[in-house]
């Protein structure tokens, strides 16, 4: 029993663990400039991935430190505080709303997942508009700026990260990989 419990333990960290580096890879790969000085990448789609996928803790974990990281590796260093509180809090609410769409919505999974990402991605436009209107100091007008090119990449990510998730569902790979370890208990 104490066996199968350290090997579930240890299957969530390697999860955890890759889920991050997918977050921050997919963040880090490829990266379309914008006038604000950041870039709309495809990390979104990962860390909604990593949401619906490991659940709230796990998922929270790998968006959080696989963004974070990858505003270090990128040099976006007063980033990387907020990012780290943003995207996770990207992920859980993604979780969460997503979850509760599907107990409510019962065979309409893909709704719920597109409900739980437009959640997630609106907290995620909203926390970098107040970051960098307040921490930063570019005010709320300047700060707004950088709005379209967050919905953007929202929107990207709502949509490549819902495919992937429902691709990986058909395919079966979340019941014999994910699933059977308890990441989520719907």
């Amino acid at each position: 029993m104490k066996q199968t419990q350290h090997k579930n333990k240890l299957v969530k960290l390697v999860f955890t663990s890759l889920f991050a580096a997918l977050v921050c890879v997919s963040t880090m790969m490829i990266k379309i400039p914008t006038s604000t000085n950041g870039y709309v990448h495809l990390g979104d789609a990962m860390v909604l991935v990593s949401g619906f996928l490991l659940g709230p803790i796990y998922g929270v974990i790998a968006s959080a430190i696989g963004s974070m990281f990858a505003d270090v590796f990128g040099s976006y260093f007063i980033y990387a505080p907020a990012t780290l509180v943003i995207k996770g809090l990207t992920a859980l609410f993604a979780c969460i709303v997503a979850n509760v769409m599907m107990r409510l919505l019962k065979k309409h999974q893909t709704m719920a997942y597109i409900a739980g990402g437009i959640v997630g991605e609106l907290f995620m436009v909203l926390g970098y508009y107040l970051f960098e209107a307040t921490v930063c100091g570019y005010g709320f007008v300047a700060a707004a700026l950088s709005i379209p090119a967050n919905i953007l990449q929202g929107v990207s990510g709502i949509v490549i990260g819902v495919l992937l998730v429902i691709i990986l569902q058909r395919t079966h790979v979340t019941e014999r990989f994910i699933g059977k370890y308890g990441f989520l208990d719907r």
